[in-house]
């Protein structure tokens, strides 16, 4: 990881990229309103130990520049900036100007949100490591925007990210068809978008490609009782997702009924566990 001595280069750049931001869509396929910062912000409690310990292996610490990519309303930018400290900086780039609002309205001087479309093709800024979470998933050109990060990051530095390798793993036990289908019309929606949930079977090889060597790659799936925290975090995608996919069409408005019913009374099924979604952590150091 390179020296925080780096910093003056690393804030030049950023400045100069932040004042004339791209024009950039501002809708996300699930949407951006305040069911989903809600959702977002619940998510991210249950993920923020996992984030943490992800950075702490990757050696992001005080006084480094990172680049949040895809922040959203900027959950895990916060916890971030509070890793880095007063000395360092938190570069926060989403396409979502609300989202980059809602960011900005806690007014931490070392976070600069930047507004930039993931798909396009513009530069990011110069930076120690870049984190990003659920992000490559919903893109239709994930490959372009990770070399556009590998370029951003200095020799030495880290890529470390948190993506799904087997979205289909989300199902429960005993099995409960209406769920089954729930999941893949999430996944249908993502890709009828352009988006692809299970891309960090690809990243690993991009990574390798681009100059930038796996450090470590963990893969993250749990079982849940009702009790557990990420019960409450998958449940409740499943109770606020539903509309948006019936919006989308990817689910009918005759299916969504006992869709939504078989939500409902989930928790209250015995012996009932949910698995979640299989995610890979992803720690990667670029070559000098």
């Amino acid at each position: 990881m390179p020296e925080p001595d780096a910093q003056m280069t690393t804030m030049t750049t950023m400045t100069t990229m932040t004042t004339t931001p791209s024009p950039a869509p501002t809708d996300y396929v699930l949407g951006t309103d305040d069911i989903e910062v809600a959702r977002l912000g619940a998510q991210h409690a249950v993920w923020r130990d996992a984030a943490r310990e992800a950075w702490a292996r990757a050696g992001i610490s005080a006084g480094h520049t990172v680049l949040d990519v895809g922040c959203g309303p900027g959950f895990a930018t916060l916890d971030l900036a509070a890793v880095v400290g007063p000395t360092g900086r938190v570069i926060a780039v989403d396409k979502s100007q609300r989202y980059l609002d809602h960011l900005a309205a806690r007014g931490l001087a070392q976070i600069t949100p930047v507004l930039r479309d993931l798909d396009g093709g513009d530069a990011l800024p110069q930076v120690h490591a870049a984190w990003a979470r659920w992000v490559f998933c919903f893109l239709a050109k994930p490959r372009d925007l990770l070399a556009r990060v590998v370029a951003a990051i200095e020799p030495g530095g880290v890529f470390v990210a948190h993506e799904y390798f087997d979205y289909r793993t989300w199902r429960t036990s005993p099995r409960v068809p209406e769920i089954e289908e729930y999941v893949a019309g999430v996944m249908a929606s993502w890709r009828a978008s352009g988006g692809e949930p299970d891309i960090a079977l690809s990243l690993l090889p991009w990574l390798e490609e681009l100059g930038v060597d796996v450090v470590s790659a963990r893969p993250i799936v749990d079982v849940a009782s009702p009790s557990h925290p990420k019960w409450g975090w998958l449940a409740s995608f499943g109770a606020s997702g539903l509309p948006r996919l019936v919006e989308l069409g990817v689910i009918s408005a005759e299916r969504a009924p006992a869709i939504a019913a078989a939500w409902a009374t989930l928790a209250e099924r015995p012996n009932i566990h949910m698995v979640t979604p299989s995610l890979l952590e992803v720690v990667a150091r670029k070559r000098a």
